[in-house]
């Protein structure tokens, strides 16, 4: 599965489809019925910047059914397995008690049942897909399309296909290998900012030359039409030089860091001499 986080808007689809599907409804050998409170797709909302400069992403987070999965190393008498799929499956007869499962998994994706005294987790619907489904229901049921599910070994599938052409990240904390499930448009560090004209307050200057060296590389931006920038996928904790250019105007040099505000503010430009 690769998930386009920049298509995602929040509408919780996925997570009403997963409740649907499990919840009161016992899928064995596959699954053990959904109890309330569990979230087998969660969908983290992932707020960066500060006002006016905001931006929140939607981050849905399933069980990544990792390739070296913490959770099977922690299961006793093989309660949890992987199929010929590459799906991880936690056998609800043979788990029963194993509160280890839970805590072996470090992107808190495994809940515990305690009515059924059971660790359960996204199965991938499993007991659909062996049924004929292309697609688990959280993916039928998205309007954007931002859950793609297919067979990674397929090259002509739409996952290989993304996987191949695109940057497809794994969720942190990262492991070694690529888990099944990848992720586009993770949110990243950014900067952003406006231009104010100093001879010139209530102009919006649209075009202003922006710059943000590292040492190692420049990217240059141009202020919109109310006279804003912004900087993208940057770095985690990394210092940059933030640059301003523009004809008529003293130039404006500031140092920044993705580990602070990434909101610089309002930068005035002052006529030259």
């Amino acid at each position: 599965m690769v998930i386009d986080v920049e298509r995602c808007t929040g509408c919780f689809n996925c997570f009403l489809a997963c409740r649907d599907e499990h919840s009161g409804n016992d899928h064995r050998p596959v699954s053990a019925a959904q109890p309330d409170g569990h979230s087998w797709i969660k969908v983290r909302e992932v707020e960066r910047g500060s006002y006016p400069k905001v931006k929140v992403s939607y981050v849905p987070v399933p069980c990544l059914h990792c390739t070296d999965a913490p959770c099977m190393d922690a299961a006793i008498g093989g309660a949890i397995y992987r199929r010929a799929d590459g799906i991880v499956i936690i056998d609800p007869d043979k788990a029963a008690g194993q509160h280890g499962i839970v805590s072996a998994c470090p992107y808190g994706a495994v809940f515990w049942n305690a009515a059924e005294n059971l660790p359960q987790k996204c199965s991938f619907c499993a007991h659909l897909l062996d049924d004929g489904w292309k697609e688990p229901r959280c993916v039928e049921a998205c309007p954007v399309q931002a859950l793609v599910f297919g067979d990674l070994d397929d090259p002509r599938s739409d996952v290989a296909r993304l996987c191949a052409e695109k940057r497809v990240e794994a969720l942190a904390p990262k492991p070694a290998e690529l888990p099944p499930v990848g992720y586009l448009g993770l949110p990243k560090f950014f900067f952003a900012g406006e231009i104010v004209l100093g001879d010139k307050p209530d102009e919006c200057p649209e075009g202003v030359t922006v710059r943000l060296r590292d040492g190692k590389q420049t990217v240059t931006a141009f202020t919109d039409n109310y006279g804003d920038f912004e900087f993208n996928g940057l770095e985690a904790d990394a210092e940059y030089v933030l640059s301003i250019e523009q004809a008529g105007y003293k130039p404006r040099e500031l140092r920044v860091h993705t580990g602070a505000d990434p909101n610089v503010g309002t930068i005035v430009m002052e006529p030259a001499a």
